[in-house]
């Protein structure tokens, strides 16, 4: 795009802002775009941000209610997990070690019970799971 500078109506007319250096700027843009519209290497860029305008329409009300949910739930769940560590830690800590006989009256109690099946139902199904994965 060039312009006839002597003739200072085609200049106004063409664009108010189009002083020397917008048009150097531009020049200069267009110089660094080139490669990138030569070798469509922009297109990944306007599939880029079109991903992220898709992005910004699925946030509706009702999808960004599960992501709170999940996110509370993840939260509660590290949160458990970490208190009963801790817990663990310090009981393991003050206490004498058990031997094999107090190790077995310990599993008498039903909370030792309930945690080591949740432990043992989740490692059947850990091993359930490396079974298909070895057959695959």
């Amino acid at each position: 795009m060039t312009l006839n500078k002597s003739n200072p109506d085609e200049f106004a007319t063409l664009s108010p802002m189009m002083d020397e250096a917008t048009e150097q700027g531009l020049k200069d843009l267009l110089e660094k775009v080139s490669p990138l519209l030569q070798g469509k290497r922009l297109h990944n860029v306007v599939d880029l941000l079109s991903l992220a305008s898709d992005g910004v329409d699925m946030f509706d009300d009702a999808m960004v209610q599960k992501l709170m949910k999940a996110y509370e739930e993840s939260v509660g769940a590290a949160w458990a997990l970490g208190n009963a560590a801790r817990y663990a830690q310090n009981q393991t800590a003050t206490l004498p070690l058990p031997s094999l006989f107090g190790l077995l009256k310990v599993a008498g109690n039903e909370d030792v019970r309930r945690g080591l099946h949740f432990v043992l139902q989740f490692l059947a199904v850990l091993g359930r799971q490396m079974d298909k994965t070895t057959e695959e």
